[in-house]
């Protein structure tokens, strides 16, 4: 489009004093609507991984300047995403992760690991509904469920929900990542004060080693494989074939996030995790579903050596039967059609040949601040 002369120069915009190793300034067009805005955005404050809460001079086409606050997250060397904010409400290191949590004008509560957006109060339900659900209307009576990760609640809030679990496990790596969500994530409180729940503090890797028992579901509700990041060797052949498979009962069902499963995101790690996971199970399943605060289609892939049962028909009664309360996203239709790739990503699937291993590991972009042991 084109700008009014008055705005083609740099010189004519305010610009706030900083020092040079902490100042970037980046133009970019964007549109609300029909509302195109020409804006720069200067760097205040690092940290958060590849993310950085920015200080935005914003011109609408008018003489007015209104100062507004951002989050950017840095998805590509040469692509980035900018969220508006009402505030950042909290901020916190551990020494696996960074930890934010972020009022975003347009999605809500929005919280963040290592500059990652993790979920947002506006959209959760899709990404939570999706890893929890498929996996439990599966399986012919789940009752113990456990959870790698989850440190926010939510994958234990919604496995709670069925009225045939006993036990559900969630452990988690990181205390303070817990500590923070027990204490700012309201929205979960009643499932960390369910008497079903059992919290442990530790390595997934670790305590599924350590345990005697066996579960119906285990799931894997980590962050992204990020290098650096303490999780990624939870993605790799190895773990599932010598620790997590034989935690399994035998109509056991594993479920993980996969990452972005985008057109043009789809073989970041997508593909390979489906593709490991073909090497280690007899049954696999990947299914997507768009999360609109990560702007992308996202992949979840179940695996199983027993045959899934996918009827629309069949996953509704069982909902009806076994959930207490409304699902807000799946339904058995929903559920189905999910399984159903378009034919870029569908193609990549079946040709797809890496192995996830330590030695040859993918990861989404980005640096996490340490590995676990």
């Amino acid at each position: 489009m084109l700008l009014s002369s008055r705005y083609h120069s740099i010189s004519r915009l305010p610009v706030l004093p900083t020092s040079p190793t902490s100042l970037s300034l980046s133009l970019s067009l964007s549109f609300s609507l029909s509302l195109f805005t020409f804006c720069i955005l200067v760097i205040l404050e690092g940290g958060m991984g590849e993310a950085a809460v920015q200080d935005v001079y914003f011109v609408n086409g008018s003489s007015e300047k209104e100062k507004q606050k951002w989050y950017e997250e840095e998805v590509d060397d040469d692509l980035k995403l900018c969220y508006s904010l009402n505030s950042v409400l909290h901020r916190g290191t551990s020494k696996y992760q960074d930890i934010a949590l972020l009022d975003t004008k347009h999605f809500g509560k929005a919280l963040l690991i290592d500059g990652k957006m993790q979920s947002t109060e506006m959209d959760e339900f899709i990404y939570h509904e999706c890893l929890i659900h498929p996996a439990l209307l599966c399986h012919p009576k789940p009752k113990a469920v456990f959870i790698m990760g989850g440190g926010e609640g939510s994958a234990a809030r919604e496995a709670l929900k069925h009225r045939t679990i006993e036990r559900v496990v969630m452990c988690d790596i990181d205390e303070v990542v817990v500590d923070f969500c027990r204490r700012h994530l309201t929205a979960n409180s009643e499932a960390f004060a369910n008497e079903k729940l059992c919290l442990v503090i530790n390595d997934a890797k670790a305590e599924l080693q350590k345990r005697e028992e066996k579960y119906d579901i285990i799931v894997g509700d980590l962050a992204d494989p990020m290098e650096g990041g303490p999780c990624y060797q939870l993605y790799t052949k190895s773990f599932y074939e010598k620790v997590l498979k034989p935690k399994l009962q035998h109509h056991g069902i594993f479920v993980t996030q996969a990452g972005p499963a985008g057109v043009l995101t789809h073989k970041v790690v997508f593909s390979s995790i489906y593709n490991t996971l073909r090497h280690v199970f007899k049954y696999v399943i990947a299914y997507t579903a768009h999360v609109p605060s990560f702007v992308d289609t996202w992949g979840w892939v179940m695996a199983s050596d027993q045959p899934f049962e996918l009827n629309a028909q069949l996953i509704n009664e069982r909902i009806g039967e076994r959930i207490n309360g409304e699902l807000l996203y799946l339904n058995g239709e929903s559920l189905v059609s999910s399984t159903i790739m378009n034919k870029s990503v569908h193609e990549s699937l079946l040709k797809e040949t890496h192995v996830y291993t330590e030695e040859n590991a993918r990861f989404i972009h980005g640096h996490g601040r340490a590995c676990c042991a």
